[in-house]
Protein backbone atom coordinates (compact mmCIF):
# COMPACT_ATOMS: atom_id res chain seq x y z
CA UNK A 1 0.00 0.00 0.00
CA UNK A 2 3.28 2.48 0.86
CA UNK A 3 4.55 1.94 -2.62
CA UNK A 4 1.05 2.19 -4.67
CA UNK A 5 0.54 5.50 -2.74
CA UNK A 6 4.28 6.34 -3.31
CA UNK A 7 4.05 5.85 -7.19
CA UNK A 8 0.98 8.07 -7.44
CA UNK A 9 2.30 10.80 -5.91
CA UNK A 10 5.49 10.39 -7.98
CA UNK A 11 3.46 10.14 -10.67
CA UNK A 12 1.69 13.21 -10.02
CA UNK A 13 4.74 15.11 -9.45
CA UNK A 14 5.99 13.04 -12.78
CA UNK A 15 2.57 14.47 -14.94
CA UNK A 16 3.12 18.06 -13.75
CA UNK A 17 6.71 17.65 -15.02
CA UNK A 18 5.39 16.05 -18.41
CA UNK A 19 3.12 18.42 -19.06
CA UNK A 20 5.72 21.45 -18.78
CA UNK A 21 8.34 20.16 -19.92
CA UNK A 22 7.49 18.00 -22.49
CA UNK A 23 4.30 18.87 -23.64
CA UNK A 24 3.62 18.86 -27.55
CA UNK A 25 5.48 21.95 -28.37
CA UNK A 26 8.69 20.93 -26.65
CA UNK A 27 9.06 17.29 -27.83
CA UNK A 28 7.76 15.26 -30.51
CA UNK A 29 5.46 12.40 -30.37
CA UNK A 30 8.16 9.79 -30.09
CA UNK A 31 9.92 11.46 -27.20
CA UNK A 32 6.61 11.22 -24.69
CA UNK A 33 5.51 8.10 -25.62
CA UNK A 34 8.75 6.60 -24.68
CA UNK A 35 8.65 8.58 -21.90
CA UNK A 36 5.41 7.87 -20.26
CA UNK A 37 6.17 4.17 -21.19
CA UNK A 38 9.22 3.79 -19.35
CA UNK A 39 8.19 5.72 -16.57
CA UNK A 40 5.30 3.52 -16.26
CA UNK A 41 7.56 0.00 -16.50
CA UNK A 42 9.51 1.30 -13.86
CA UNK A 43 6.43 2.32 -11.38
CA UNK A 44 4.93 -1.44 -12.16
CA UNK A 45 8.71 -2.96 -11.16
CA UNK A 46 8.72 -0.35 -8.29
CA UNK A 47 5.21 -1.51 -7.12
CA UNK A 48 5.02 -5.29 -7.91
CA UNK A 49 8.31 -6.64 -8.24
CA UNK A 50 8.71 -9.84 -10.10
CA UNK A 51 5.09 -9.56 -10.45
CA UNK A 52 5.13 -7.21 -12.71
CA UNK A 53 6.48 -9.68 -15.37
CA UNK A 54 2.44 -10.62 -15.88
CA UNK A 55 1.63 -7.46 -17.06
CA UNK A 56 4.43 -7.66 -20.12
CA UNK A 57 3.79 -10.92 -21.16
CA UNK A 58 0.48 -10.09 -21.26
CA UNK A 59 1.11 -7.11 -23.12
CA UNK A 60 3.74 -8.54 -25.61
CA UNK A 61 0.98 -11.70 -26.05
CA UNK A 62 -1.77 -9.35 -27.29
CA UNK A 63 0.64 -7.37 -29.27
CA UNK A 64 1.46 -10.69 -31.20
CA UNK A 65 -2.26 -11.06 -32.22
CA UNK A 66 -2.64 -8.02 -32.86
CA UNK A 67 0.08 -8.12 -35.79
CA UNK A 68 -0.61 -11.42 -36.84
CA UNK A 69 -4.50 -12.62 -36.91
CA UNK A 70 -6.96 -11.55 -38.86
CA UNK A 71 -9.17 -8.68 -38.87
CA UNK A 72 -12.57 -10.23 -38.05
CA UNK A 73 -11.33 -12.66 -35.46
CA UNK A 74 -8.96 -9.89 -33.81
CA UNK A 75 -10.94 -8.76 -31.36
CA UNK A 76 -11.89 -12.36 -30.67
CA UNK A 77 -8.55 -13.57 -30.11
CA UNK A 78 -7.11 -10.52 -27.72
CA UNK A 79 -10.10 -11.20 -25.27
CA UNK A 80 -9.88 -14.57 -24.90
CA UNK A 81 -5.95 -14.46 -24.36
CA UNK A 82 -6.48 -11.59 -22.31
CA UNK A 83 -9.55 -12.63 -20.19
CA UNK A 84 -7.82 -15.99 -20.21
CA UNK A 85 -4.71 -15.07 -18.92
CA UNK A 86 -6.70 -12.35 -16.50
CA UNK A 87 -8.30 -15.48 -14.78
CA UNK A 88 -5.20 -17.67 -14.41
CA UNK A 89 -3.44 -14.89 -12.39
CA UNK A 90 -6.74 -14.49 -10.67
CA UNK A 91 -6.72 -18.18 -9.51
CA UNK A 92 -3.24 -18.16 -8.81
CA UNK A 93 -3.67 -15.45 -6.57
CA UNK A 94 -6.49 -16.76 -5.06
CA UNK A 95 -4.47 -20.03 -4.37
CA UNK A 96 -1.53 -17.85 -3.05
CA UNK A 97 -3.40 -15.22 -0.33
CA UNK A 98 -6.98 -17.42 0.22
CA UNK A 99 -9.34 -14.73 0.93
CA UNK A 100 -6.78 -12.13 1.82
CA UNK A 101 -7.09 -9.02 -0.26
CA UNK A 102 -3.81 -7.13 -1.08
CA UNK A 103 -4.98 -3.70 -2.37
CA UNK A 104 -2.18 -3.44 -4.32
CA UNK A 105 -1.45 -6.62 -5.72
CA UNK A 106 -0.83 -7.11 -9.43
CA UNK A 107 -3.77 -7.91 -10.12
CA UNK A 108 -5.34 -4.61 -10.54
CA UNK A 109 -2.95 -3.23 -13.40
CA UNK A 110 -3.49 -6.38 -15.18
CA UNK A 111 -7.16 -5.72 -15.30
CA UNK A 112 -6.84 -2.36 -16.49
CA UNK A 113 -4.25 -4.00 -19.34
CA UNK A 114 -6.99 -6.31 -19.64
CA UNK A 115 -9.69 -3.65 -20.48
CA UNK A 116 -7.40 -1.56 -22.80
CA UNK A 117 -6.25 -5.15 -24.80
CA UNK A 118 -9.79 -5.64 -25.59
CA UNK A 119 -11.06 -1.81 -25.89
CA UNK A 120 -8.25 -1.48 -28.54
CA UNK A 121 -8.92 -4.92 -30.39
CA UNK A 122 -12.69 -4.01 -30.59
CA UNK A 123 -12.04 -0.87 -32.10
CA UNK A 124 -9.44 -2.15 -34.48
CA UNK A 125 -12.51 -4.16 -35.87
CA UNK A 126 -14.36 -1.63 -35.91
CA UNK A 127 -11.85 0.57 -37.91
CA UNK A 128 -10.46 -2.03 -40.22
CA UNK A 129 -12.79 -5.15 -40.49
CA UNK A 130 -16.74 -3.64 -40.71
CA UNK A 131 -18.38 -0.79 -42.59
CA UNK A 132 -19.26 2.22 -41.15
CA UNK A 133 -22.90 1.99 -41.81
CA UNK A 134 -23.00 -1.01 -39.59
CA UNK A 135 -21.09 0.58 -36.90
CA UNK A 136 -23.03 2.95 -33.91
CA UNK A 137 -22.43 6.69 -34.07
CA UNK A 138 -19.99 6.28 -30.93
CA UNK A 139 -18.45 3.27 -32.22
CA UNK A 140 -17.32 5.10 -35.59
CA UNK A 141 -16.23 7.75 -33.67
CA UNK A 142 -13.81 5.50 -31.76
CA UNK A 143 -12.88 2.88 -34.39
CA UNK A 144 -9.00 2.88 -35.64
CA UNK A 145 -8.05 2.88 -38.76
CA UNK A 146 -4.56 1.46 -38.88
CA UNK A 147 -2.48 -1.01 -36.76
CA UNK A 148 -0.50 0.91 -34.14
CA UNK A 149 3.25 1.02 -34.17
CA UNK A 150 5.07 -0.97 -31.21
CA UNK A 151 5.91 2.19 -29.65
CA UNK A 152 2.44 3.54 -29.57
CA UNK A 153 1.16 0.13 -27.98
CA UNK A 154 3.32 0.07 -25.31
CA UNK A 155 2.61 3.79 -24.48
CA UNK A 156 -0.97 3.29 -24.52
CA UNK A 157 -0.70 0.12 -22.57
CA UNK A 158 1.99 1.05 -19.60
CA UNK A 159 2.13 4.42 -19.85
CA UNK A 160 2.88 5.59 -16.01
CA UNK A 161 -0.20 8.08 -15.61
CA UNK A 162 -2.26 4.42 -15.62
CA UNK A 163 -0.44 1.56 -14.83
CA UNK A 164 -1.26 1.43 -11.24
CA UNK A 165 -4.58 2.24 -10.94
CA UNK A 166 -6.28 3.07 -14.45
CA UNK A 167 -8.41 4.36 -16.07
CA UNK A 168 -9.18 2.75 -19.16
CA UNK A 169 -8.69 5.18 -21.91
CA UNK A 170 -9.99 4.79 -25.93
CA UNK A 171 -6.87 4.45 -27.44
CA UNK A 172 -7.87 7.47 -30.17
CA UNK A 173 -8.20 9.60 -26.90
CA UNK A 174 -4.90 8.63 -25.64
CA UNK A 175 -3.22 9.55 -29.27
CA UNK A 176 -4.36 12.63 -29.33
CA UNK A 177 -3.36 13.12 -26.25
CA UNK A 178 0.38 12.24 -26.93
CA UNK A 179 0.41 14.33 -30.00
CA UNK A 180 -1.19 17.33 -28.90
CA UNK A 181 -4.70 17.41 -30.45
CA UNK A 182 -6.37 16.35 -27.67
CA UNK A 183 -7.61 19.63 -26.25
CA UNK A 184 -7.85 21.31 -29.42
CA UNK A 185 -10.49 19.13 -30.62
CA UNK A 186 -12.24 19.38 -28.09
CA UNK A 187 -12.46 23.32 -28.21
CA UNK A 188 -13.43 23.17 -31.96
CA UNK A 189 -16.93 21.64 -31.13
CA UNK A 190 -17.81 25.42 -29.43
CA UNK A 191 -17.72 28.26 -31.36
CA UNK A 192 -15.53 30.50 -29.36
CA UNK A 193 -16.45 33.37 -31.94
CA UNK A 194 -19.80 33.94 -31.25
CA UNK A 195 -18.34 33.65 -27.16
CA UNK A 196 -16.10 37.22 -28.26
CA UNK A 197 -13.20 34.89 -28.50
CA UNK A 198 -10.67 35.79 -31.30
CA UNK A 199 -8.97 32.68 -30.63
CA UNK A 200 -9.06 29.06 -28.99
CA UNK A 201 -8.27 29.24 -25.25
CA UNK A 202 -5.98 27.26 -23.31
CA UNK A 203 -7.38 25.27 -20.31
CA UNK A 204 -5.92 24.56 -17.38
CA UNK A 205 -6.15 21.34 -15.26
CA UNK A 206 -4.92 22.78 -12.42
CA UNK A 207 -7.70 23.39 -10.85
CA UNK A 208 -9.70 20.72 -11.58
CA UNK A 209 -6.42 18.62 -10.17
CA UNK A 210 -6.36 20.88 -7.12
CA UNK A 211 -10.12 19.75 -6.48
CA UNK A 212 -10.14 16.39 -6.96
CA UNK A 213 -6.81 16.20 -4.63
CA UNK A 214 -8.96 17.84 -1.95
CA UNK A 215 -11.41 15.03 -2.95
CA UNK A 216 -8.81 12.64 -2.43
CA UNK A 217 -7.40 13.86 0.90
CA UNK A 218 -10.86 13.64 2.50
CA UNK A 219 -10.99 10.05 1.13
CA UNK A 220 -8.29 9.28 2.90
CA UNK A 221 -8.92 10.33 6.19
CA UNK A 222 -12.64 8.74 5.94
CA UNK A 223 -10.91 5.67 5.36
CA UNK A 224 -8.31 6.03 8.11
CA UNK A 225 -11.15 6.70 10.23
CA UNK A 226 -14.89 5.03 9.13
CA UNK A 227 -13.68 2.17 7.31
CA UNK A 228 -10.95 0.85 10.17
CA UNK A 229 -14.47 1.39 12.96
CA UNK A 230 -17.69 -0.26 10.65
CA UNK A 231 -15.96 -3.54 9.49
CA UNK A 232 -18.75 -5.37 7.03
CA UNK A 233 -18.02 -8.48 9.08
CA UNK A 234 -19.80 -6.88 12.01
CA UNK A 235 -23.16 -7.52 10.18
CA UNK A 236 -22.85 -11.02 10.84
CA UNK A 237 -21.22 -11.06 13.94
CA UNK A 238 -23.73 -13.26 16.19
CA UNK A 239 -24.20 -11.08 19.22
CA UNK A 240 -25.00 -8.43 16.46
CA UNK A 241 -27.69 -10.65 14.59
CA UNK A 242 -29.17 -12.03 17.96
CA UNK A 243 -29.40 -8.47 19.50
CA UNK A 244 -30.28 -6.07 16.92
CA UNK A 245 -33.68 -4.95 15.20
CA UNK A 246 -33.93 -5.84 11.77
CA UNK A 247 -34.54 -2.19 11.09
CA UNK A 248 -31.31 -1.54 12.61
CA UNK A 249 -29.76 -4.13 10.87
CA UNK A 250 -30.19 -2.55 7.87
CA UNK A 251 -29.59 1.03 9.10
CA UNK A 252 -26.35 -0.31 9.89
CA UNK A 253 -25.27 -2.20 6.69
CA UNK A 254 -26.08 1.50 5.08
CA UNK A 255 -23.73 2.43 7.22
CA UNK A 256 -21.09 0.32 6.72
CA UNK A 257 -21.55 0.24 3.11
CA UNK A 258 -20.47 3.72 3.06
CA UNK A 259 -17.45 3.09 5.06
CA UNK A 260 -16.05 0.74 2.41
CA UNK A 261 -16.31 3.22 -0.30
CA UNK A 262 -13.36 6.12 0.69
CA UNK A 263 -10.74 3.52 -0.88
CA UNK A 264 -12.42 3.42 -4.18
CA UNK A 265 -12.96 7.66 -4.04
CA UNK A 266 -9.24 7.82 -2.73
CA UNK A 267 -7.68 5.83 -5.41
CA UNK A 268 -10.02 6.93 -8.25
CA UNK A 269 -9.66 10.52 -7.46
CA UNK A 270 -6.06 10.59 -7.54
CA UNK A 271 -5.83 8.33 -10.01
CA UNK A 272 -7.79 11.06 -12.14
CA UNK A 273 -5.87 13.69 -10.80
CA UNK A 274 -2.43 12.22 -12.30
CA UNK A 275 -3.95 12.18 -15.77
CA UNK A 276 -5.14 15.41 -15.69
CA UNK A 277 -1.78 16.99 -14.24
CA UNK A 278 -0.38 15.55 -17.89
CA UNK A 279 -2.66 17.47 -19.59
CA UNK A 280 -4.97 14.41 -20.37
CA UNK A 281 -8.65 13.72 -19.84
CA UNK A 282 -10.09 17.58 -21.49
CA UNK A 283 -13.81 16.95 -22.08
CA UNK A 284 -15.00 20.32 -23.40
CA UNK A 285 -17.36 22.87 -22.25
CA UNK A 286 -20.51 22.60 -20.35
CA UNK A 287 -23.67 24.49 -20.95
CA UNK A 288 -22.22 27.42 -18.37
CA UNK A 289 -18.90 27.58 -20.33
CA UNK A 290 -16.95 26.08 -17.72
CA UNK A 291 -13.86 23.94 -18.74
CA UNK A 292 -14.23 19.92 -17.40
CA UNK A 293 -11.72 17.44 -17.04
CA UNK A 294 -14.04 14.67 -16.71
CA UNK A 295 -13.15 12.37 -19.74
CA UNK A 296 -11.61 9.72 -17.59
CA UNK A 297 -13.27 10.01 -14.13
CA UNK A 298 -14.45 7.11 -12.66
CA UNK A 299 -17.21 8.29 -10.12
CA UNK A 300 -19.45 11.15 -9.98
CA UNK A 301 -19.81 11.00 -6.38
CA UNK A 302 -23.06 13.12 -5.94
CA UNK A 303 -25.19 10.75 -8.76
CA UNK A 304 -23.72 8.00 -7.08
CA UNK A 305 -25.45 9.21 -2.95
CA UNK A 306 -28.49 10.59 -5.06
CA UNK A 307 -29.23 7.69 -6.91
CA UNK A 308 -32.98 7.23 -7.13
CA UNK A 309 -32.24 4.24 -9.15
CA UNK A 310 -30.01 1.25 -9.93
CA UNK A 311 -29.20 2.36 -13.14
CA UNK A 312 -28.06 5.57 -12.17
CA UNK A 313 -25.92 3.89 -9.68
CA UNK A 314 -24.02 1.80 -11.45
CA UNK A 315 -23.94 4.29 -14.28
CA UNK A 316 -22.04 6.76 -12.13
CA UNK A 317 -19.75 4.18 -10.07
CA UNK A 318 -16.95 3.14 -11.71
CA UNK A 319 -17.91 4.57 -15.14
CA UNK A 320 -14.96 3.97 -17.44
CA UNK A 321 -15.25 0.41 -16.45
CA UNK A 322 -18.71 0.34 -17.29
CA UNK A 323 -17.91 2.16 -20.40
CA UNK A 324 -15.32 -0.95 -21.15
CA UNK A 325 -18.25 -3.45 -20.62
CA UNK A 326 -20.37 -1.36 -22.90
CA UNK A 327 -17.62 -1.69 -25.59
CA UNK A 328 -16.78 -5.19 -25.76
CA UNK A 329 -19.95 -6.84 -24.69
CA UNK A 330 -23.38 -5.40 -24.20
CA UNK A 331 -22.80 -3.68 -27.52
CA UNK A 332 -21.67 -6.82 -29.33
CA UNK A 333 -23.72 -9.60 -27.22
CA UNK A 334 -25.71 -11.14 -29.24
CA UNK A 335 -28.00 -12.20 -26.91
CA UNK A 336 -28.81 -11.65 -23.19
CA UNK A 337 -26.38 -8.27 -23.13
CA UNK A 338 -27.73 -7.17 -19.58
CA UNK A 339 -27.12 -10.69 -18.37
CA UNK A 340 -23.63 -11.49 -20.23
CA UNK A 341 -22.34 -8.03 -19.57
CA UNK A 342 -22.93 -8.67 -15.40
CA UNK A 343 -21.14 -12.25 -15.71
CA UNK A 344 -18.28 -10.95 -17.77
CA UNK A 345 -18.04 -7.87 -15.15
CA UNK A 346 -17.62 -10.84 -12.66
CA UNK A 347 -15.10 -12.51 -14.50
CA UNK A 348 -12.89 -9.81 -14.73
CA UNK A 349 -13.13 -8.97 -11.12
CA UNK A 350 -12.11 -12.58 -10.12
CA UNK A 351 -12.86 -15.64 -9.29
CA UNK A 352 -14.08 -15.04 -5.98
CA UNK A 353 -17.74 -16.60 -4.86
CA UNK A 354 -18.72 -13.06 -3.58
CA UNK A 355 -18.23 -11.37 -6.52
CA UNK A 356 -20.58 -13.64 -8.27
CA UNK A 357 -23.22 -13.72 -5.56
CA UNK A 358 -23.25 -9.32 -6.44
CA UNK A 359 -22.82 -9.16 -10.07
CA UNK A 360 -25.50 -12.31 -10.51
CA UNK A 361 -27.85 -10.56 -8.29
CA UNK A 362 -27.18 -7.25 -10.19
CA UNK A 363 -29.53 -8.76 -13.01
CA UNK A 364 -32.36 -9.51 -10.88
CA UNK A 365 -32.04 -5.74 -9.45
CA UNK A 366 -31.49 -4.32 -12.85
CA UNK A 367 -34.42 -6.01 -14.48
CA UNK A 368 -36.70 -5.35 -11.68
CA UNK A 369 -35.61 -1.68 -10.94
CA UNK A 370 -36.43 -1.46 -15.08
CA UNK A 371 -39.71 -2.84 -14.60
CA UNK A 372 -40.64 -1.21 -11.66
CA UNK A 373 -39.57 1.98 -13.32
CA UNK A 374 -41.40 1.48 -16.63
CA UNK A 375 -44.19 0.83 -14.74
CA UNK A 376 -45.16 2.96 -12.04
CA UNK A 377 -42.64 5.87 -12.21
CA UNK A 378 -45.40 7.59 -14.64
CA UNK A 379 -47.84 7.68 -11.95
CA UNK A 380 -46.33 9.79 -9.53
CA UNK A 381 -45.48 12.76 -12.42
CA UNK A 382 -48.25 14.23 -12.53
CA UNK A 383 -47.75 16.62 -8.86
CA UNK A 384 -44.56 18.20 -7.36
CA UNK A 385 -45.71 16.68 -4.16
CA UNK A 386 -45.92 13.58 -5.61
CA UNK A 387 -42.98 13.41 -7.69
CA UNK A 388 -40.42 14.10 -3.90
CA UNK A 389 -42.67 11.07 -2.40
CA UNK A 390 -41.46 8.50 -5.17
CA UNK A 391 -37.39 10.22 -5.20
CA UNK A 392 -37.61 9.93 -1.87
CA UNK A 393 -38.69 6.42 -1.46
CA UNK A 394 -36.81 5.35 -4.73
CA UNK A 395 -33.66 6.70 -3.05
CA UNK A 396 -34.28 4.63 0.04
CA UNK A 397 -34.73 1.35 -1.87
CA UNK A 398 -31.86 2.27 -4.11
CA UNK A 399 -29.05 2.34 -1.33
CA UNK A 400 -30.69 -0.32 0.40
CA UNK A 401 -30.64 -2.58 -3.20
CA UNK A 402 -27.33 -1.49 -3.81
CA UNK A 403 -26.16 -2.43 0.12
CA UNK A 404 -27.80 -5.63 -0.11
CA UNK A 405 -26.40 -6.59 -4.03
CA UNK A 406 -22.60 -5.53 -2.87
CA UNK A 407 -22.30 -6.94 0.88
CA UNK A 408 -20.98 -10.21 -0.48
CA UNK A 409 -18.60 -8.28 -3.16
CA UNK A 410 -16.85 -7.40 0.22
CA UNK A 411 -16.94 -10.37 2.38
CA UNK A 412 -15.99 -12.70 -1.00
CA UNK A 413 -16.98 -16.17 0.87
CA UNK A 414 -19.81 -18.33 0.36
CA UNK A 415 -20.33 -19.06 3.91
CA UNK A 416 -20.55 -15.62 5.42
CA UNK A 417 -22.40 -14.20 2.35
CA UNK A 418 -25.17 -16.92 2.88
CA UNK A 419 -25.06 -15.83 6.63
CA UNK A 420 -25.95 -12.08 5.70
CA UNK A 421 -28.72 -13.34 3.06
CA UNK A 422 -30.49 -15.16 6.30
Amino acid sequence: QINFVACQLFALLAAFWFRIYLGPSHASSAVRHAFATLFGIYFAVFCFGWYSIHLFVLVMMNYGIMNMASIPNIHRYSFIVAMGYLTLCHISRMYIFHYGILTTDFSGPLMIITQKITTLACQLHDGIGRQAEELTAEQNRLAVKTRPSLLEYLSYLLNFMSIIAGPCSNYKDYIAFIEGRHVHMKLLEVNWKQKGYDRLPDPSPTGAVMYKLCITLVSLILFLTLTKNFPMAYIIDNEFLDKTPFLSRLGYLYVVTQAAKPKYYFAWMLADAVNNAAGYGFSGVDEKGTFRWDLLSNLNIWNIETATSFKMYIENWNIQTAAWLKCVCYDRAPWYPTALTFILSALWHGIYPGYYFTFLTGILITLAARAIRNNCRHYFLSSVPLKIVYDVVTWVVTQLAVCYTVAPFVMLAVEPTIKFYK
